[in-house]
C-alpha cells in the first residue's frame, strides 16, 4: 500500500451523556484507514472538550456522534461554543439523532439549521461520510486510494 500524503485532522466524539462506542470506533477505523488522523475523545464528550481538542490538534474536522437520540438538546449552541473557542472546522453530525425519528430530512434539516455542514443517519456508511469530508476539504484521492475504498 502507498502511504498517505495527506495529514487532515479529524476531532471524533460521542457528545453528551450518550455512551454509545461502537460506532465511533467503526469512524476511528475508518477515517485512519483513509488516510486522517483521527483524535478519538470517546463517549460522554462535553461541547468544550470538542472545542479544545480542535484547537490543541489544528483540526479541520469535528466528527459528532449521538445515537440515543437527543443529539439536539447536547449539541444546542454548540457551534456557538466552537466559534468562541476560535474553531474554523467543517462540522458533520451522526446517527440516530432523534428519539422516534419518521422523517429524516426533518432531522437534517434541523441540525444543519443548527450549523452543521453534514447530517448523516445511522444507516449511513462510513465511506460515505469520507468522501463528503474528502470533497468539503478538497482532497483529491490518489489511485490507490480510490481502489482501498472501492474494495
Amino acid at each position: 500500500m502507498v502511504p498517505h500524503t495527506m495529514s487532515r485532522t479529524v476531532v471524533l466524539g460521542v457528545i453528551g451523556s450518550d455512551a454509545h462506542v461502537v460506532g465511533i470506533t467503526i469512524l476511528e477505523q475508518a477515517f485512519s484507514a483513509a488516510g486522517f488522523d483521527v483524535i478519538n475523545l470517546g463517549v460522554q464528550t462535553s461541547q468544550e472538550e470538542f472545542a479544545e481538542a480542535a484547537i490543541a490538534h489544528d483540526a479541520e474536522a469535528v466528527l459528532v456522534s449521538s445515537l440515543y437520540g437527543h443529539a439536539e438538546q447536547d449539541c444546542r449552541g454548540f457551534h456557538d461554543v466552537l466559534e468562541g473557542a476560535g474553531v474554523d472546522a467543517v462540522t458533520y453530525i451522526g446517527g440516530n439523532l432523534a428519539v422516534g425519528q419518521n422523517d429524516f430530512e426533518e432531522t437534517r434539516e434541523q441540525f444543519e439549521g443548527m450549523g452543521f455542514d453534514r447530517v448523516f443517519d445511522s444507516e449511513t456508511d462510513p465511506e460515505e461520510a469520507i468522501a463528503a469530508l474528502r470533497r468539503d476539504l478538497q482532497i483529491a484521492t490518489t489511485e490507490s486510494e480510490r481502489v482501498t475504498v472501492n474494495t
